[in-house]
């Protein structure tokens, strides 16, 4: 039991990156409810404070990573990777596709009004965001969903943690968006 344990963690450390659960399955040829006592005694032995690594689940995925508070100590070693810097604009873009996904840059645009070209390529840059397929429209127009660096940087282990939108609130930008829209209508006649 033992050794399989350390298998999954050899697997972990060596790549770096999240590994699914059944690429680690697979690789230890084990059954799911043995995977899954694994993973948790990997977690207790890594979630602990006196742990300077700890186990993520990434949808579905797991994978090591320092603890956040030992970052200071950890930057004086390695050069600080750069966060990136995300405008309102951008922010605004990741959130419509964060609750809409897997959604069109059209439909991006539908809903903010204006061009996303600069925000969705600058996500993409990031690794934020990806291209998900295409819709099976006319002009075939690329979707887009987050990715698990998105889960990473916002701290949750899946989309369905996001937190709800409140419906009074939604209620309350659509009236704005048709004010809005009404009052820029109304200038375009007057001028």
């Amino acid at each position: 039991m033992r050794q399989k344990q350390a298998m999954i963690e050899a697997i972990l450390f060596s790549m770096g990156e999240s590994v699914s659960k059944k690429q680690l399955m697979t690789a230890l040829d084990i059954p799911e409810d043995l995977f899954f006592y694994l993973i948790d005694q990997l977690k207790r032995k890594y979630n602990r404070k006196d742990s300077g690594i700890r186990l993520l689940e990434l949808d579905g995925s797991y994978q090591l990573c320092t603890r956040p508070e030992y970052y200071d100590q950890l930057i004086k070693i390695v050069n600080q990777p750069k966060k990136p810097k995300l405008t309102d604009v951008m922010m605004e873009t990741l959130s419509i596709i964060a609750y809409k996904q897997p959604v069109t840059k059209q439909e991006i645009e539908a809903i903010r009004g204006v061009k996303c070209d600069h925000p969705v390529n600058k996500l993409l840059e990031y690794n934020l965001i990806r291209e998900a397929g295409r819709l099976d429209a006319v002009g075939r127009p690329i979707l887009f969903r987050t990715t698990e660096e998105f889960l990473r940087c916002f701290g949750v282990e899946s989309i369905k943690e996001l937190p709800e939108i409140d419906q009074d609130k939604v209620e309350d930008f659509k009236q704005e968006a048709q004010e809005e829209v009404k009052y820029a209508l109304e200038e375009l006649e007057q001028n």
